[in-house]
């Protein structure tokens, strides 16, 4: 089984919940506004372009859309409380773990909790310590967007989250359990996304052996990480023409929906699942 298998299989679980992306390597920045392909076999978005580039600019001004992308820049949130999600396999249970836990801050860790994971299914498991949002400005520009050839059969990144510590990981069918703690804090200043000074003492403790955990965080407290972003795309015209008569007709941001994955839907390992696809194929002949 190619390792990647294992990586898409992670960023399916976690849409599946949160109809968000997850990026693979959280240092690597996604940026709002980035358009491009998803891959198949990753799962992972090729950018082609970022629709704040001067080229598509030039792109916007030749199809004389009166626009000029530098007046409607991404907005950003403030700071939001941690955000932990798991798919439905993975429960979070009390965690008693005894007094033999040398961690220095681990009492007054800033997130500590312990996931107990289904046996035979993988589970993911994503944590971002106090996040903000980054995102596209809303109904301003989507509509205008949605006329630009480039754009067609594109993923565009309409907002992320970026955070100073995060930690993901994958269960490996075991039924194990994980028990994670963020020790120290981040200066308030540092939250404030102002810099902060380079001693702020936070670091990640793991209780397991598995091999797909993925953790990191910026001891100054800088919003370096990218661990997860919301992609759309456009919506065909025939659906255009359905939504018309709908509640929410397909005008502005409404022009555009949830990316949904290239793949056909995978087994506990990633790979794609060929008896689901193949039952699905035979109730289409009846």
């Amino acid at each position: 089984m190619p390792p990647h298998y294992l990586q898409r299989k992670y960023i399916d679980l976690i849409r599946q919940v949160s109809s968000k992306w997850v990026n693979w390597d959280p240092p690597i920045p996604v940026e709002v506004g980035a358009y491009g392909e998803v891959e198949y076999e990753t799962g992972e978005l090729r950018v082609d372009g970022n629709i704040y580039d001067p080229e598509f600019q030039q792109e916007l001004n030749k199809l004389n859309l009166a626009i000029l992308m530098a007046d409607h820049p991404p907005q950003e949130g403030g700071v939001e409380e941690d955000f932990i999600i798991s798919s439905k396999g993975a429960k979070r249970v009390d965690l008693n773990l005894g007094p033999e836990v040398g961690v220095a801050g681990f009492a007054t860790a800033s997130i500590k909790g312990q996931w107990q994971f289904e046996r035979g299914k993988r589970d993911a498991l994503l944590i971002m310590y106090c996040p903000r949002l980054r995102y596209l400005p809303r109904n301003v520009i989507l509509d205008t967007l949605y006329k630009v050839p480039k754009l067609k059969d594109k993923w565009l990144v309409t907002s992320i989250h970026i955070c100073p510590a995060f930690s993901m990981y994958l269960s490996n069918k075991s039924g194990e359990k994980v028990s994670l703690a963020l020790a120290g804090q981040v200066p308030v200043a540092a939250a404030a996304g102002v810099t902060a000074g380079a001693e702020a003492g936070l670091g990640w403790w793991a209780d397991t052996h598995a091999d797909l955990l993925r953790k990191a965080c910026d001891k100054a407290g800088n919003y370096c990480y990218t661990p997860l972003y919301t992609m759309k795309r456009r919506i065909g015209w025939a659906q255009r023409l359905f939504r018309q008569d709908e509640e929410e007709p397909a005008i502005g941001d409404n022009l555009w929906d949830d990316a949904i994955p290239p793949w056909d839907p995978l087994n506990e390992d990633g790979e794609e699942d060929s008896l689901e696809v193949q039952t699905t194929e035979d109730a289409d002949e009846f």
